[in-house]
């Protein structure tokens, strides 16, 4: 079934609203019988559970561990299969890099180069500070250069985005990162014939770049990887007739929503951020998407009581959102980063959402295991779009 097609055909404009709230990597495994969602004290995520629908999600299929991207995208109701993102296409519109079609772009890292090896991936995760000067001091020495043109763009810390831009440019590269420390550089790849020439000139930028940082004490060389074009990809507002916003503190998840055309609402450091710049512009939009990073995080560090205080630090501002009575709620994950892993799985999503039209079921908590046995069962997290647009009354009859 051709849900894109149906999207555009069924989708209505209404002033109904829709609040997606993502806590990144939420779900878990047990540890002594518990995950930390379990274990976490969440008295309005459990109480909001139990007026709501629930159930778990795949973001692609079951058994298939997905990026972020492809997790987000899922959520979103875009297939993950069909729209293959390189990560350094979403860092880079997430630090409001302007890609256009003839260009190419990258995720970088400075790192730490000693007797022809990497020995920190990350250069001592520098300052931010130090990363805008040095973005700066590499600009200036490429300037003029016009095939192509090279410009770099600081991140926090150590990470930048760099852009490449000129006619012919492939994106069928390997990444230029050892992946691990004590490797020796690693150059880029073409894997496609077509690619060759790219890969040439990446290669060539890596080692003038490294010769230009030669008497730098930290940040002596670059890594890059996700190397990516503009992809072809309709909009929210396309598709669904939405109006939508983001609040999310990270680059990558602003550059994912600003490519299916949400704007990006500018938000502080701090939790209760988030949900104050979603008061202020809540007359604005019609569909918000609200990213909490800290959990994944946590999981990604194998920081089990991190991961549950960021859930009990998340939990007391649910209320702040229901105060609002946007006509659909909707609260899970994009997928799940277990402390043990310390990174991505395929594990099933927590779901739940809160509607004036949901048939509420059983579920007591808002917990992996408790949310599996909701009415909505297991299903693809691709269909989460489609029943946030009809519970808000955004879909039209399919058919006579």
């Amino acid at each position: 079934m051709n849900w894109e097609k149906l999207a555009r055909e069924l989708s209505l404009k209404t002033p109904t609203k829709i609040v997606l709230l993502v806590l990144d990597g939420l779900g878990d495994l047990p540890h002594q019988g518990q995950t930390p969602l379990e274990e976490a004290r969440t008295p309005n995520l459990d109480e909001l559970a139990r007026q709501s629908v629930c159930g778990v999600t795949d973001p692609v299929l079951m058994g298939v561990t997905p990026g972020s991207g492809p997790a987000h995208l899922s959520l979103f109701g875009y297939d993950p299969t069909r729209y293959l993102l390189g990560r350094g296409i979403l860092e880079a519109l997430g630090v409001g890099v302007e890609v256009g079609r003839d260009d190419l772009v990258a995720r970088g890292n400075f790192a730490t180069l000693r007797d022809g090896r990497i020995v920190d991936r990350r250069a001592g995760r520098i300052p931010t500070e130090e990363n805008r000067r040095l973005c700066a001091r590499l600009n200036e020495a490429l300037k003029g250069r016009t095939n192509p043109r090279i410009t770099l763009y600081p991140g926090k810390e150590h990470r930048f985005v760099v852009k490449f831009s000129g006619p012919g440019l492939c994106d069928a590269l390997s990444d230029a990162d050892p992946q691990k420390e004590n490797k020796p550089i690693t150059y880029t790849q073409p894997l496609v014939p077509e690619a060759e020439e790219s890969a040439r000139l990446v290669n060539q930028f890596i080692d003038e770049v490294t010769e230009l940082l030669r008497d730098e004490a930290q940040a002596n060389t670059i890594l890059l990887r996700g190397f990516a074009r503009h992809p072809t990809i309709p909009t929210m507002e396309e598709l669904y007739q939405l109006k939508p916003a983001a609040i999310a503190h990270y680059p990558m998840y602003k550059g994912l929503a600003r490519l299916v055309g949400m704007d990006i609402l500018e938000v502080g450091p701090e939790t209760a951020d988030i949900f104050r710049v979603l008061e202020e512009n809540y007359e604005a939009y019609d569909f918000f998407y609200l990213h909490f990073k800290k959990t994944d995080s946590a999981g990604e560090d194998g920081n089990r009581e991190a991961k549950i205080r960021a859930i009990e630090e998340l939990d007391p501002f649910l209320p702040r959102i229901l105060k609002l009575k946007p006509e659909v709620l909707v609260v899970t994950s994009d997928h799940s980063t277990p402390c043990a892993l310390k990174s991505h799985s395929w594990h099933p999503n927590p779901f739940l959402l809160h509607a004036a039209t949901a048939r509420v079921d059983d579920v007591q908590c808002f917990t992996e295991l408790s949310c599996q046995a909701g009415h909505l069962g297991r299903f693809p997290a691709l269909y989460a779009m489609s029943l946030m647009l009809a519970h808000a009354g955004k879909l039209k009859k399919f058919g006579a």
